[in-house]
């Protein structure tokens, strides 16, 4: 099958040329996927797109006026891609549907260490040769209270890790798992109640309409003011300006975050020549109390093979008439009725 794969970058190219092991013609290309480079997949039976990649309903008109079929995600999250849009003009979407959730967890937990004891201004400090301890006062995480947003793959492993540490853990999922209650000791609470007594609260769901923006000023009122917070599930899972106004007036400790919301047009490139134009980014930059990382938690080695592995099985079944696994389909949003 003729493959374009857009957003391709340098470290992944090894991993999806061992997993293609020549089976399909991949043409890689560094640029993302927008209404202007759509043309580029003239010719192309499928695509295959990175969590920078515009899916939109107008680009999705365009790849099936341009012959695509298929769309093959290298990613767990979809909420880039048109799902109605592409039923509609029959192009059919598949994702990866996990990969190594030990890599985003123990991401998440790297990042609240370094967070908590100041590792980053302290290796700056070291690297001057200057051996102040002044101002790098954390926290013991044992015995603290870490609230687990979502408790999913991800959310579990990252359970475990934080019963590890000795935290009294507490959560909150639609649908709970009644194992990690009964092996971690984990309490299932309402978020109000998570968010007002937590010390440490992760987020780990996937971005759709219920959850963006679920972390906004009301929720971030209830916090702690001592409570850090940590996000590497999606950027708009947190309303940005609402967390630099919660930052600001000392309602909780600090932040570390793998995302953004507004990362798109940002993450995944070099911008140290032209600083982006992101008034938000900057004042979250210049904050000493938070930690940020340009989305690389998933960057593993064991991470890429899956990632690999899943998007060219997913070609693998379209080129054979077949259904792949990971097919992702949309449907209607569920009617609550009174």
């Amino acid at each position: 099958m003729k493959v374009l794969v857009y957003s391709t970058k340098s470290f992944e190219i090894p991993y999806l040329k061992a997993a293609n092991d020549g089976k399909h013609n991949l043409t890689l290309i560094e640029e993302p996927l927008t209404s202007e480079t759509a043309m580029k997949a003239i010719g192309f039976r499928a695509v295959s797109l990175f969590t920078s990649d515009n899916a939109s309903n107008i680009v999705i008109e365009k790849l099936k006026d341009f012959g695509v079929k298929y769309i093959t995600l290298r990613s767990v999250g979809h909420d880039n891609v048109n799902l109605f849009s592409a039923k509609k003009n029959n192009i059919q979407v598949a994702h990866v549907p996990s990969y190594s959730p030990h890599a985003v967890a123990e991401h998440a937990a790297t990042i609240l260490l370094a967070l908590n004891r100041k590792l980053i201004l302290a290796n700056h400090r070291v690297k001057t040769f200057n051996f102040d301890l002044n101002h790098l006062i954390g926290t013991d995480l044992n015995d603290k209270t870490c609230g687990i947003i979502g408790t999913g793959k991800i959310g579990s492993v990252m359970t475990k890790i934080m019963h590890g540490f000795g935290c009294k853990l507490l959560a909150y999922d639609t649908q709970p798992n009644k194992r990690l209650s009964v092996q971690y000791n984990m309490t299932y609470v309402p978020l109000e109640t998570l968010c007002k007594s937590a010390d440490i609260i992760s987020i780990h769901v996937p971005l759709n309409t219920e959850t963006h923006h679920l972390i906004d000023k009301n929720v971030l009122a209830l916090m702690k003011p001592n409570c850090l917070l940590v996000n590497t599930a999606r950027g708009a899972v947190i309303n940005t300006k609402d967390v630099i106004e919660a930052l600001t007036k000392k309602q909780i400790s600090g932040l570390a975050m793998d995302v953004y919301e507004f990362e798109r047009d940002i993450f995944f490139k070099d911008c140290s020549k032209a600083i982006p134009d992101d008034d938000l980014l900057l004042k979250l930059n210049a904050m000493p109390n938070v930690l940020i990382t340009g989305h690389q938690a998933f960057l593993t080695e064991e991470a890429l093979n899956e990632i690999a592995k899943a998007t060219i099985d997913n070609l693998d079944n379209w080129e054979k008439g077949k259904k792949p696994k990971n097919e992702l389909i949309f449907k209607l949003p569920e009617v609550h009725k009174a």
